[in-house]
């Protein structure tokens, strides 16, 4: 008997590394698409359209995106319905893994300012319980993989293996009672199963992205200087961060409504979140994409560029994204807000002398917390961003930026799981 116990825990063990390397794989894989569509739509179709293409490329990408969720439905879902139904059911439907992929992929090839996290989130949580339910016959921890994917995707996402191991662990409720999943594994060896599961993740991700290129992750900052000038500036910082959260979460319950209000009209949607998005673009460039390249580019020319440029790109970022997410052009917001975050910091720094490094770290963490409402969790997902010395600020941004008050009639409905 005690046989038997240990080989189907050695084979759940080789399971959940295995599940957390086809995460990892299927992560790269969506990525490398990505990357290819956008090379080939943005870097070799604008020397003929000139300086327009982006309203070209962007209104026909609505036209695309519009008929196709037309046709499909609306896909994918929001990161937070997905981690939702994961919680509450302990699985996710993998019925239309095929055009969650694709409704994924759209948005990001015609520039859409969305990140890839939700759309690569359900699909690999969709594989993982069709995983799950194949294997479920060596017993009911297998009905874990669900989870452990989800949680491995993130992880490769946003290359921040804290965040990802810590997105399954925090309790916001008593949803995971309901859950069907009855996990039998003590507590410390379910740590031991969601470490094996990152490790998985991020091997495979890290091993295909080393060998043919591609993926995709946070952007990285050394250097933090923290001094008298910036500690003055510490507050000041936070609150315009915070302010941009504010805004985001004041502008998505308001396209929220405004959708609603327009009804079953995905192609018309579509179109106009396309036309302000290339309008915006054309404006101020930086306000395309979800950031993550964005961000790295920034980084090199801001210093060329005039303080209000870039606060305008930063807020510019707060009013579109939410505006795709909600339009139609469905994805992600963590990677566009961090960008915001990113593009406000450097703006600051110009006007305030502080040191960059800084500045980009109060502002971030102030915005991001101000969207989540969790300061923790921010700090875990920004962790790899910023140097250790700036924990202390990030901690301190992400809590005031959380702690400012969005009136009830501006926020969004809450997705349901």
């Amino acid at each position: 008997m005690k046989g038997a116990q240990l080989a189907n825990r050695t084979l759940f063990v080789a399971s959940v590394i295995v599940t957390g390397a086809i995460a990892g794989a299927f992560v790269w894989l969506l990525l490398f698409a990505m990357n290819l569509g956008i090379t080939f739509i943005w870097d070799r179709l604008p020397a003929h359209f000139g300086p327009y293409f982006p309203l070209a490329a962007c209104l026909v990408g609505g036209l695309v995106i519009g008929l196709f969720a037309k046709k499909f439905g609306s896909y994918p879902e929001d990161l937070n319905q997905v981690m939702a139904k994961v919680k509450r059911d302990g699985r996710y439907d993998y019925d239309k893994l095929g055009v969650m992929s694709v409704s994924a992929l759209l948005p990001l090839f015609f520039g859409g300012s969305v990140g890839p996290e939700a759309g690569l989130t359900g699909a690999v949580a969709g594989i993982c319980t069709w995983v799950g339910d194949r294997m479920k016959r060596f017993g009911s921890d297998f009905q874990q993989l669900t989870s452990v994917g989800t949680m491995a995707a993130l992880s490769a996402i946003f290359t921040a293996p804290l965040f990802g191991f810590a997105a399954p662990l925090y309790d916001d409720g008593d949803e995971a009672k309901g859950a069907q999943a009855a996990i039998t594994l003590p507590k410390s060896s379910k740590i031991v199963v969601y470490l094996c599961a990152i490790a998985g993740a991020l091997a495979a991700f890290l091993g295909l992205g080393a060998l043919f290129g591609g993926g995709l992750s946070l952007p990285r900052f050394t250097d933090i200087h923290v001094g008298a000038t910036e500690l003055l500036w510490l507050v000041p910082l936070a609150l315009v961060g915070a302010a941009g959260g504010w805004l985001f979460c004041a502008f998505d319950g308001l396209f929220e409504r405004l959708s609603e209000r327009m009804g079953e009209r995905p192609v018309a949607k579509a179109l106009i979140a396309g036309l302000v998005l290339a309008l915006m673009g054309i404006a101020l460039p930086f306000t395309m994409f979800a950031g993550e390249t964005q961000a790295e580019q920034l980084g090199e020319v801001w210093g060329t560029m005039t303080a209000f440029a870039l606060l305008a790109t930063g807020f510019g970022k707060v009013l579109v994204t939410p505006l795709c997410i909600r339009f139609g052009w469905r994805g992600g917001h963590f990677f566009p807000v961090i960008f915001a975050g990113i593009s406000i910091g450097y703006g600051m720094a110009m006007l305030t002398g502080a040191g960059p490094v800084f500045c980009l770290c109060a502002s971030t963490a102030a915005l991001v917390g101000g969207v989540m409402r969790q300061p923790l969790m921010t700090v875990l997902l920004l962790f790899l961003c910023f140097p250790v010395k700036g924990i202390v600020v990030m901690l301190a941004a992400a809590a005031l930026g959380a702690a400012v008050p969005l009136p009830k009639a501006l926020r969004a409905e809450q997705a349901e799981g």
